[in-house]
């Protein structure tokens, strides 16, 4: 029988694939080493593989593609009402066989190496922005056990925290002053990361067609436009407007029943 459709389901180390026919029936099913995966899979007939949006999904999918494959993408959220027994790796590769053969299943779409380079880029910037936010607060919370405040702002912190360090009149103790050094320069540190990786996406979206379009919208900067570009790309798996906004949580949520409309707050 032809294989029409696998349901990968990936890991670091083993891979478990459940492949059907075009009625649905079982064909093959087995667990592959990692190291193997790309040798059996190249020596298939081209044919729909499909898995979870998940970890390193988009890295096998565009692998999958070089071979002449058909590669889709599944949401998790989707896979899990087909998966009718206990949850193990070769039942959750057989929900996702089931989940792609759906006619009004919707997929997500694969990231290139380049979106997912700005991707990388961003959460490292995100990351860098939390410590440098809880830094700021730790620090106000600290000084205020002391009796010290600063204004409003981590330019104002930054500027106060050297002169409360320095000033003999306050109560801070010598073991106090040295954490209060420490903690300044942690939080300096972090200050000149997120002004690193912000000056590198600004540079990044200057020099991009599509992220120069989208900034192009009023009220649209550089770290939305890169943010839309590392998620959707070019836009194009969207059939209109609309599908975008839905996308974005920009529709009321519904809960209507017996003819009865009942809309709420926007999702």
């Amino acid at each position: 029988m032809k294989i029409t459709t696998i349901g990968l389901d990936i890991s670091k180390t083993i891979f478990h694939m459940f492949a059907v026919n075009q009625a649905g029936k079982l064909v093959k099913k087995r667990a592959i080493k990692r190291a193997d995966l790309l040798s059996v899979f190249a020596r298939l007939e081209p044919t729909l593989i499909v898995m979870e949006a998940c970890g390193g999904a988009n890295h096998w999918a565009r692998e999958f593609i070089k071979l002449g494959h058909q590669v889709k993408l599944i949401a998790p959220q989707y896979v899990v009402p087909y998966r009718r027994k206990n949850k193990n790796d070769f039942n959750d590769a057989e929900a996702i066989a089931e989940a792609a053969q759906r006619p009004n299943m919707t997929f997500v779409p694969i990231k290139s190496v380049e979106q997912e380079d700005i991707q990388m880029v961003l959460r490292i910037r995100k990351r860098h922005v939390k410590t440098m936010v809880a830094i700021n607060n730790q620090v106000r919370g600290f000084l205020a056990e002391y009796g010290l405040c600063a204004a409003k702002g981590k330019t104002a912190l930054a500027a106060r925290l050297p002169e409360f360090i320095d000033d003999e009149s306050n109560e801070l103790s010598a073991f106090a002053r040295e954490s209060f050094r420490e903690l300044y320069a942690d939080f300096v540190a972090a200050q000149e990361k997120v002004e690193f990786y912000t000056k590198k996406i600004n540079v990044y979206t200057r020099n991009n067609p599509i992220c120069k379009r989208v900034k192009s919208v009023i009220g649209v900067g550089p770290m939305t436009a890169a943010e839309l570009y590392a998620s959707i790309g070019d836009g194009k798996m969207f059939h209109n407007g609309r599908h975008f906004a839905a996308w974005c949580g920009l529709t009321q949520r519904q809960n209507s029943s017996g003819g009865k409309t009942m809309l709420s707050g926007i999702t």
